[in-house]
């Protein structure tokens, strides 16, 4: 049988990894994850740590935001994970080098503070659109339907092996599984590689465990978020847009769950859901893009959609059927809290969003349209 280029590549890229943790045996390294990690970004970090293990290296798992989602915290909690949450008294001038699991350093908070103490980037391992925001020593940057599948891959290739009567690595595999499951709409989006992923893991899974966080019941919270959505949503030209106004941090994860469930109306093809995540003083416009168009390019619709900043970083960016943006709301954030305030400050940025978005749209149906 004739080796396809899929494994090929699988190959070579766990024998790179191989080369790139032996150069760096004994050494100490953070694991960055975006600010809100998703089941993808969790499980893949944890494998990461079991191989890196391998070679001596302690690795600290990190995130600068929230875990919220409900998935999310039986993920954690039943499968007994060690994170940590940043918070300026984290030292984080003990790590030799930075890992940066399911994402590329624009879609975490500890990428400023990384740079600025000199801590180089050494890998990135992630499944989104390349967004040249660091330069590692190792980059594995493939379009599979997790980043989970990745570090599935590296297993299948020889670089590490899950030994059944080891409980973290039974959780491992469970969290990888559900890291896969939640990335690829529960294989409904999945690729080859993803279900040779998700058959290599089986054998290891705590099935019990992995139906109980996968079917984890929403919030009053967030069904109170979706309702609102609906309220608010606008439908144009097979897009469902939906501000939903001021959400507290902990709350931030019902944006995608509100995107989720708009794109179930029918004739909707794209959704679209932002609002404003309060954290103390400190605001960000916050939004989530899915689609079922298959010539839609999530990751392009929102870097032309919304820009960069300053520094030349994108405000959003994404993968197949779906994506995210943020945007700092800076000098505006915090100060008054009096209710006309805020609800001016939400029009103007509202506006402001949906302008940005129906030029988008209106704009490339009259591109097709020549």
């Amino acid at each position: 049988m004739s080796v396809t280029p899929e494994e090929k590549l699988g190959q070579v890229k766990a024998q790179e990894m191989e080369t790139f943790l032996r150069k760096h045996q004994g050494e100490k390294h953070i694991v960055c994850l975006q600010d809100f990690p998703d089941p993808d970004a969790i499980s893949a970090a944890v494998l990461h740590r079991l191989i890196a293990l391998r070679f001596d290296i302690e690795s600290d798992i990190v995130y600068a935001g929230r875990i919220s989602h409900q998935q999310n915290i039986a993920l954690v909690k039943l499968l007994n994970l060690d994170l940590i949450r940043y918070s300026e008294t984290l030292d984080l001038s003990q790590y030799v080098g930075s890992i940066f699991i399911d994402n590329q350093g624009t879609t975490t908070s500890l990428t400023k503070p990384l740079e600025e103490l000199g801590i180089p980037p050494l890998a990135v391992v992630d499944h989104h659109e390349r967004q040249d925001r660091l330069k590692p020593e190792f980059c594995d940057i493939r379009k599979t339907g997790s980043t989970a599948t990745i570090y599935v891959d590296y297993m299948r290739h020889g670089l590490f092996e899950f030994e059944k009567s080891e409980p973290d690595h039974v959780n491992c595999a469970t969290a990888l599984m559900v890291g896969i499951f939640s990335d690829t709409r529960s294989m409904i989006r999945g690729k080859e590689e993803d279900f040779l992923a998700a058959a290599f893991l089986c054998d290891y899974v705590d099935h019990a465990r992995l139906e109980e966080i996968l079917y984890q019941s929403r919030s009053k919270r967030v069904m109170d978020i979706i309702q609102k959505a609906l309220e608010n949503r606008i439908v144009k030209d097979n897009y469902s847009i939906s501000g939903i106004g001021y959400l507290r941090l902990e709350d931030r994860d019902a944006i995608p769950q509100a995107a989720d469930f708009l794109l179930t109306e029918e004739n909707v093809h794209t959704a679209i859901v932002y609002g404003i995540v309060i954290e103390q003083q400190r605001e960000m416009l916050s939004g989530s893009f899915r689609t079922s168009k298959i010539t839609l390019d999530p990751d392009e619709f929102l870097k032309e959609t919304f820009g960069r900043d300053v520094n030349g970083n994108f405000y959003g960016g994404g993968r197949e059927e779906a994506g995210g943006f943020e945007i700092p709301i800076g000098f505006l954030s915090g100060g008054m809290r009096d209710e006309v305030y805020m609800k001016r400050k939400w029009e103007v940025y509202d506006q402001q969003v949906k302008q940005k978005i129906f030029r988008k749209i209106l704009g490339g149906i009259d591109q097709e349209g020549e």
